[in-house]
């Protein structure tokens, strides 16, 4: 019997050591509604054991939230005693009895742990200190129609700011979030509980149902017991609240088969399409400069999703369009979004001109129908500039058709010209026989001096200095810069371009290197013909 005692009692020594070197398992709770958290620890007092524990066999039934490890060394008597903890936060993936099963970290094994998950209703959800909220604000939408997603966040318990909401990721929908969170207070059954809004804009980009996922809000509880205290370096105190929200299902209508196979597709709750000019057109001019500006805004769609609006393409008028300003601006019911397009239209005759209608076609989502929204044709009355140079709309003026009550002027400035043509001659040929004069000395600056002035304001993508100087060096060539134009293909295009920094907001953006190249194109012989008269000798000593 006494040998028996023995044994016994160095068994009960060499298994105490043992249980004290291996891994136990707790949880904060073994009872908890659907929706909730759960902290599992795991606890070890071998010094010598490294590494994380396994949590694979989690996955199946658990899904892990987060994971801390805490170490403690204690002394007592002489005597150091090292604690190593893993405290993992889960969350149950369905109801019933949920074992959390056998954990390893390296030799050891922790124990199964059975928990109780219980389905919570609406009513459990309210009561609890912090619980999410998700709703649509309707249960179906049109493809690439707008879909608003609330989710609210009520806490009747006191949260500190490192609060996390999972990102919202949609593989066949473009989400755009509306704004920055909002936070305000609600009385719910005599309870008053913070609030912290977020809301999304969904825009489903194929028809069919869409399944919103559940999205899980995440924060720390603050612990009012009193000698809680933490150094911002260390971990808050309190303990970790996590909450997830539910699916929404979102049913996504197609496109009605009546709306028209060639417009672009635009579901949207109302739309509005404007125009301004600056300035007025009633009393416009040729080569007048005219601002037309069209702003589209649509509600329900973002500025991403307007289409282009039809071109200003008419005879008549000279279009310099700019690039189109988009912008969104939020409000209660979703976005709206902004198209503006600004475009220089420049008259290019005498006369009537008649600016088409702007129709655009969409789908009215509130009411469910075919809409059409248009701006009403216009007409332009043009006048003659008569301050206008010969050659500065580069041959784009007004050809004035001779009537017949003038007919006399036109031959009477004939016979003045042939006669004064007659009388120059013979001058001419007086002045033959006349002793050798020296040329009169050339006013003004030189061809030479006025191309030094058309490269330097070139060269610098000056618009304004480039059209002063190319009007004055062509005041001196035998041919206008229109008749220049018609036979060089490149001085025409480098003159459009020229125009069209001159009468749209982009003069900031050109440059001038294309000009002064179609300028140095033009044969020598042509360029440089006043120059080559100046240059020339004096007439000879003894003429012939």
């Amino acid at each position: 019997m006494n040998r028996f005692c023995v044994l016994l009692f160095l068994l009960c020594c060499w298994t105490v050591p043992a249980h004290a070197l291996g891994l136990v398992a707790s949880v904060d709770r073994d009872q908890l509604n659907s929706g909730e958290t759960v902290e599992l620890t795991l606890e070890t007092n071998d010094a010598t054991l490294f590494g994380k524990p396994d949590l694979a066999p989690l996955d199946t039934l658990f899904e892990v939230r987060g994971t801390r490890q805490v170490n403690q060394l204690t002394t007592l008597n002489d005597d150091n005693k090292a604690t190593t903890r893993w405290i993992i936060t889960l969350q149950p993936k369905q109801t019933g009895t949920v074992t959390i099963p056998s954990l390893q970290v390296g030799d050891y094994h922790s124990l199964p742990i059975n928990l109780t998950v219980t389905q919570s209703s609406a009513s459990d959800s309210e009561l609890a200190p912090v619980f999410i909220e998700a709703s649509l604000d309707q249960p179906s939408v049109y493809v690439q129609a707008q879909a608003i997603l609330t989710l609210r966040v009520y806490h009747s318990v006191a949260l500190y700011d490192d609060s996390n909401l999972t990102p919202l990721h949609l593989q066949d929908a473009i989400v755009e979030q509306l704004g920055e969170s909002r936070t305000y207070e609600k009385l719910i059954n005599g309870v008053r509980h913070g609030v912290i809004e977020v809301r999304y804009g969904i825009y489903p980009q194929h028809s069919g149902e869409l399944q919103i996922p559940a999205l899980t809000f995440s924060a720390t509880q603050v612990d009012n017991q009193p000698g809680n205290t933490s150094t911002p370096s260390a971990p808050k105190p309190g303990k970790m609240v996590h909450v997830t929200s539910t699916e929404i299902p979102l049913q996504v209508k197609p496109k009605p088969e009546d709306y028209p196979a060639t417009a672009a597709w635009l579901p949207a709750r109302s739309l509005s399409l404007s125009e301004t000019w600056n300035p007025e057109p009633d009393h416009s001019k040729v080569g007048d400069s005219l601002t037309r500006t069209l702003t589209l805004k649509a509600e329900g769609l973002s500025s991403g999703q307007l289409p282009p609006l039809p071109a200003t393409d008419v005879n008549g008028l000279r279009r310099y369009p700019d690039l189109p300003q988009l912008s969104n601006q939020v409000t209660d019911n979703g976005l709206i979004g902004s198209r503006e397009e600004r475009e220089a239209l420049v008259p290019t005759r005498v006369g009537q001109v008649e600016l088409p209608a702007v129709e655009l076609v969409w789908w009215n989502t509130h009411e469910d129908r075919l809409e059409r929204s248009y701006l009403p044709a216009r007409t332009l009355q043009v006048a003659a500039n008569t301050s206008l140079a010969a050659d500065s709309l580069a041959g784009t003026g007004p050809v004035v058709d001779s009537d017949d009550s003038t007919l006399w002027l036109w031959q009477l400035s004939t016979l003045l010209l042939a006669c004064t043509t007659l009388i120059g001659f013979g001058l001419w040929w007086r002045a033959r026989w006349q002793p050798a004069i020296l040329r009169a000395a050339q006013t003004g600056p030189s061809p030479r001096t006025l191309l030094d002035d058309i490269k330097r304001a070139c060269l610098a993508n000056d618009p304004q200095a480039t059209r002063q100087a190319l009007d004055a060096w062509a005041r001196q060539q035998p041919e206008t810069l229109a008749e220049m134009a018609a036979r060089f293909v490149l001085l025409s295009d480098a003159l459009d371009g020229l125009n069209g920094a001159l009468y749209s907001e982009t003069g900031q953006y050109w440059q001038g290197e294309e000009l002064w190249k179609a300028i140095r194109s033009i044969p020598a012989a042509e360029r440089e013909q006043d120059t080559a008269s100046e240059s020339s000798s004096l007439p000879p000593l003894y003429p012939k």
